[in-house]
């Protein structure tokens, strides 16, 4: 009896990871793409950390069509080369894009790239990262060194601190980066953050008119391999770009439970793009599918060897960047 239950195959259930597609390719001397949105033209807006351009240089926008077509490159007047997070605003309408080099937040002509500080903010060495809107047209931005989030009204000016925690610092590298990606749930009484250097993500209740910001506390730990961008969908569920795993992991809301692994890193193609994802970074809901930006970042080759990742490697093998997407699909979880 033993030999014939040993025998006898046991079921085993992969995670459905779906098909890994190129979205848009990078024009040549274009690289690392950071911040995704979309427009309200229907076009996708990237912007990139350009660390392979000297100092000085301006920062990069790419414009896409919503078929991935290449359409233009905006140079960022008054910005640095770094640049991290972008959205529309939803009430004036002002592309709102965050230069993390010369820490501000900047209010852009997405056509000319003439731009003027919409929010300005203060401290020790600030790392402004990831952005969102609450429903009253404010402005929030992580500080992803300073391990807090910044808050500005509609008009913009001068950040004020909204909350601050340990729990939105980095404390192991790298990247020495804390609280990042940032998203209101449905109903605006949750905050959730990432925090990409702790692998966990924080959540943060939310009351009150205008917003006020309760005592954080860890969601979950060990979430993916470096928590980076976040979205929310009509679910609120949590669906997050892992940046070390290569991956969109998907969280339920109450719990935290895993419901989804999406994507996968699959190395270098003949051209020198990745196939599939590598260091999948932030990420955007486009009809039917998910936007993802690929980052491929060689963390090792801006810093030290002894802060090498597992993709660095093939990140240094990387010559064409690219914007990858794959359909939005949570797959049936077994029990």
């Amino acid at each position: 009896m033993l030999l014939t239950m040993l025998a006898t195959p046991i079921p085993l259930h992969a995670w459905e990871r779906g098909k890994v597609e190129r979205f848009a390719t990078l024009p040549a001397g274009e690289a690392y793409p950071e911040g995704i949105c979309l427009g309200p033209d229907g076009n996708v807006y990237v912007v990139t950390v350009a660390a392979n351009k000297p100092k000085g240089t301006p920062g990069t926008l790419l414009v896409f069509d919503p078929n991935g077509k290449y359409l233009r490159t905006v140079h960022i007047a008054g910005s640095s080369r770094m640049l991290l997070d972008l959205r529309f605003h939803p009430k004036n309408g002002k592309l709102i894009v965050i230069d993390y080099e010369d820490p501000k937040v900047l209010a852009v002509d997405a056509k000319t790239g003439d731009s003027s500080v919409f929010m300005t903010v203060t401290g020790e060495h600030p790392g402004l990262d990831g952005l969102t809107f609450d429903d009253a047209g404010n402005l929030y931005v992580t500080d992803a060194h300073q391990g807090l989030i910044w808050k500005v009204g509609p008009e913009g000016g001068a950040g004020e601190i909204w909350v601050k925690s340990p729990l939105l610092k980095p404390t192991r590298p790298p990247p020495a980066i804390g609280a990042n990606g940032l998203a209101f749930n449905k109903e605006q009484t949750v905050l959730f953050v990432p925090n990409t250097a702790n692998d966990t993500i924080i959540k943060i209740p939310v009351s009150g008119s205008p917003l006020k910001a309760g005592t954080p506390e860890v969601f979950v730990n060990r979430a993916g391999g470096g928590p980076d961008g976040i979205i929310i969908d009509e679910d609120d569920n949590l669906w997050i770009a892992c940046n070390q795993s290569d991956e969109i992991m998907v969280l339920e809301p109450t719990q935290g439970r895993v419901i989804a692994k999406l994507g996968d890193f699959g190395g270098i193609d003949k051209d020198g793009a990745p196939i599939g994802f590598l260091w999948s970074n932030s990420l955007v809901f486009h009809g039917e599918d998910v936007l993802v930006t690929n980052l491929s970042a060689d963390v090792a080759a801006v810093s030290s060897p002894s802060l090498r990742t597992v993709d660095g490697p093939w990140a240094a093998q990387v010559k064409l960047h690219t914007v990858s997407k794959i359909k939005k699909h949570i797959p049936s979880v077994p029990h």
